[in-house]
């Protein structure tokens, strides 16, 4: 696929709305998710990709042919995401992403209860976290993404996401000891 994306990216530059529509199509759902974790908000994250995507748009003639089109996009959300995080104040509290629905038959009262403090727990540990932290720690732990890859797409050294992956760790391990 990065090769096609690569090709896509090109007949993009050249003005070719289908190409990059088969861009968002392709890559739209996953940065959707991303946007998502780092801003705790459907709304705010669908706002924030479709900017990034007519920003993208704009600026698919200078798209690096070095970089995957995948990357590029992830920063240009990040990026979007970021600016959104440090308007913000205070922190918008995680305990207001819906969490999905348990199966009717794993879902006692109790465990509900429980599940419900602990989102809010972790919500109020987040808040605890530098934008940059959060970002780092979301791509790393949630995206499952290399630090190289991070790095480049936040536009950091990996041994700075390295930094920031740790600190962030330390900071929930501790802010949620009580749940282990």
């Amino acid at each position: 696929m990065p090769r096609d994306d690569g090709l896509l990216a090109v007949r993009a530059a050249e003005g070719d709305e289908e190409a990059f529509e088969q861009l968002v199509r392709r890559h739209a759902p996953g940065l959707l998710r991303l946007a998502t974790r780092l801003l705790g908000s459907r709304t705010e994250a669908e706002d924030a990709v479709q900017d990034s995507f007519v920003s993208a748009w704009r600026k698919v003639p200078e798209f690096r042919r070095d970089a995957q089109f995948g990357t590029w996009m992830h920063r240009i959300v990040t990026n979007r995401c970021l600016n959104v995080l440090r308007a913000r104040r205070p922190a918008l509290d995680l305990g207001e992403v819906p969490e999905p629905q348990a199966p009717e038959h794993e879902a006692s009262p109790a465990r509900v209860a429980e599940s419900h403090a602990a989102v809010e727990d972790l919500g109020r540990a987040m808040e605890g976290l530098s934008p940059e932290q959060r970002v780092c720690w979301v791509l790393r732990e949630l995206n499952g993404l290399p630090y190289d890859t991070i790095a480049e797409t936040v536009g950091i050294s990996p041994e700075a996401v390295r930094g920031r992956v740790f600190r962030a760790r330390r900071h929930l391990t501790e802010a949620m000891a009580a749940w282990r």
